[in-house]
């Protein structure tokens, strides 16, 4: 699929977010390695559109229909030749399609499922930094791909970490060896707070996070530490590691990005400066090393590491997550959508920061846990799921 003297063949799927940026970046740097062959963004016609102006993609898609007119008229109007599309099926469609050999997954949510599944039947390289398609269907997404020989790469910088580790041993991912994987954590803007200390928490106060510039979902989800609860999902679907291996270290420095320990006794880390143009050029380079435009890591500088255990009571989220990875089947797809919902209306002032865990534990209580063989099924259980948490806050 992919020859050694022609340029990798690159869609950037959720091209106008931070990940998206970091990866154009790094695409930009090799222009005989790579090329952006497909640009795809939500709603934000003009920014899309000053990307293809910049990288000139054979395609650019834009997910909200309502946008096609202006998508197309703007590449018109530029001169460029890149066609337009837009809607879900037309993202599957180019996934899976000859235009790229690459995914770079950075669709937000559940929204950047089927195109991720799309991408694993045609046996692509994903770079994933779409948690929701590990989280939500994990055992689809992981089947899927090794049946067709596709290449699952982690692009966060925990399982990017991860990755990088085991793959120190030999060319596989097969676990025989791993003691445990040590999941590392900044602990958010909170912490070192207790319980009482965060119920007045703001929006604003919860999205500034004190080390990675991250949209707002992501920057609660840090702040409640579900987003560590998400990743140690993630982890056990990418590595297949049972979850009693998985432990979560609070690190507030975020250079060490985690660590794997082995049966001989030795621990390896994997250290950097936090910028994500590292993992991006990790998975668009495997098993090259290639430049990402970020510095090594002065460690006089830096000082002191620290790393202290999580305080899951002030943060009942990353048990919620624990617990849901033991039901498996559907629970993992209920506990994230009911917290899409949940961080959705604290964000926009409807309910204080610790509604969160509270409206995730009950959606895992009222809904049980069923089979995740399919799709369907699971994209059901994830709208249940959203149903019975707005309900649970309009009703409050």
């Amino acid at each position: 699929m992919h020859s050694a003297s022609a340029p990798r063949r690159v869609a950037v799927f959720g091209a106008t977010g931070s990940i998206g940026a970091s990866a154009l970046d790094v695409i930009a740097r090799h222009p005989d390695r790579y090329r952006a062959t497909v640009l795809a963004a939500g709603s934000q016609v003009q920014a899309l559109l000053a990307l293809c102006v910049a990288h000139r993609p054979l395609h650019a898609v834009i997910a909200d229909e309502a946008c096609y007119g202006e998508l197309r008229d703007g590449l018109r109007a530029a001169g460029l030749d890149t066609q337009a599309h837009a809607g879900a099926a037309a993202l599957d469609q180019l996934a899976a399609s000859d235009a790229c050999d690459t995914l770079v997954a950075a669709i937000v949510g559940a929204a950047g499922l089927s195109s991720t599944l799309a991408a694993a039947d045609a046996g692509k390289r994903i770079l994933l930094a779409n948690k929701e398609s590990l989280v939500l269907a994990g055992e689809l997404l992981t089947r899927r791909a090794s049946a067709a020989g596709a290449e699952i790469i982690p692009i966060d910088s925990e399982h990017s970490a991860i990755f990088q580790c085991l793959r120190s041993r030999d060319a596989s991912l097969d676990q025989a060896g791993v003691r445990r994987i040590l999941l590392t954590a900044s602990g958010g803007p909170f912490r070192g707070r207790g319980r009482a200390e965060l119920a007045g928490v703001t929006p604003a106060q919860a999205v500034a996070h004190p080390k990675w510039s991250m949209g707002p979902k992501i920057s609660v989800d840090s702040a409640t530490l579900m987003n560590k609860g998400l990743e140690v999902i993630e982890a056990h679907h990418l590595f297949n590691i049972p979850g009693e291996r998985i432990e979560v270290l609070v690190h507030p420095q975020s250079l060490v990005h985690s660590l794997v320990e082995f049966v001989d006794g030795s621990t390896l880390a994997q250290m950097g400066l936090p910028d994500m143009r590292t993992t991006l050029a990790v998975g668009l380079g495997w098993p090259d090393r290639i430049e990402s435009g970020v510095g090594g890591l002065d460690l006089l500088a830096q000082g002191r590491l620290d790393f202290e255990a999580p305080d899951t009571e002030a943060f009942p989220c990353l048990a919620l997550a624990w617990q849901a990875m033991a039901a498996g089947g559907t629970a993992p797809a209920i506990l994230n959508a009911a917290n899409e919902i949940a961080v959705s209306a604290f964000l926009q002032g409807r309910i204080a920061f610790l509604a969160i865990p509270r409206l995730v534990a009950n959606a895992l209580s009222t809904l049980p846990a069923a089979s995740a063989d399919t799709l369907e099924g699971l994209l059901a259980a994830d709208q249940r799921a959203r149903q019975i948490t707005q309900a649970a806050i309009d009703h409050a």
